[in-house]
């Protein structure tokens, strides 16, 4: 059969094509915020660093995958992943019944729990008679928004952000009474410079709190995938040297 350029032609778009498929399938793309130090932030270099962004890294190695890691708004995480921006989500998600009807999750990378912050030089009672009248700063769309609009909506006045070091910042400025946030981040925040005149307020509650993976609603195959790679970091170690890098205990 004579081949014409057309036939050529084409042939060698549906080649290009094929390849082009293939390269994708091995990589990964994942989503972080970038604004919740030390599990994801913006390094000096406009790089996204953090225990998040190491983890998923981590296990794009045991995948076979190449990892590309993009970072945006928190809020939009969950929205992005739905329409196939990208392929998952690292970055400190924690694993709730509402969020379980949008998307799928792997099994969990670390525990934390919700605490308040204040002042040192500040009389801090979280006793939820004692909050009342206080105006009291979260991050928007996390646990410790829902659990303030949930359980304190009726004693205190609610200032919501978009991210975390909004939170801190209103905090310095004194427009807020005190902030309620994940334990681990806020440790991380009171050792700067910034969040050396405030402190713990109360202890930590809600630590059955699971933090996971997120990958889209029946991407069965992604999520299984994960599933083996979290397994295999905890068995040979690279989830202790992650976890080490950024906390003096275990967080697992």
């Amino acid at each position: 059969m004579k081949i014409t350029k057309t036939l050529m032609l084409a042939l060698s778009v549906s080649i290009a094509s094929l390849g082009s498929v293939a390269q994708a399938a091995d990589k990964i793309t994942i989503a972080t915020e970038g604004a919740w130090a030390p599990f994801n932030f913006i390094d000096a270099n406009g790089e996204p660093q953090g225990f998040d962004v190491d983890i998923a890294k981590a296990l794009c190695v045991k995948m076979n995958k190449e990892c590309g890691i993009v970072t945006l708004d928190f809020d939009g995480l969950i929205p992005g992943l739905k329409v196939k921006k990208y392929d998952a989500i690292s970055a400190s998600i924690s694993i709730t019944e509402e969020r379980m009807k949008q998307v799928d999750f792997t099994y969990p990378i670390y525990s934390g729990g919700l605490r308040f912050m204040a002042a040192k030089n500040k009389d801090f009672d979280t006793a939820r008679s004692a909050l009342k009248g206080k105006t009291i700063g979260a991050q928007r769309s996390t646990i410790a928004a829902k659990y303030l609009e949930d359980y304190l909506s009726d004693v205190v006045d609610i200032k919501l952000y978009g991210n975390n070091d909004n939170v801190y910042l209103d905090l310095q400025a004194g427009r807020l009474d005190g902030a309620l946030s994940d334990e681990l981040p806020t440790y991380d925040w009171l050792k700067s410079e910034g969040g050396q005149d405030f402190e713990f307020k109360g202890e930590a509650f809600a630590k059955d709190d699971k933090i996971a993976i997120v990958v889209r609603k029946g991407n069965d195959e992604l999520r299984e995938g994960f599933n083996k790679a979290i397994e295999q970091i905890v068995e040979d170690g690279t989830y202790a040297k992650i976890n080490a890098k950024y906390f003096p205990f275990s967080i697992y």
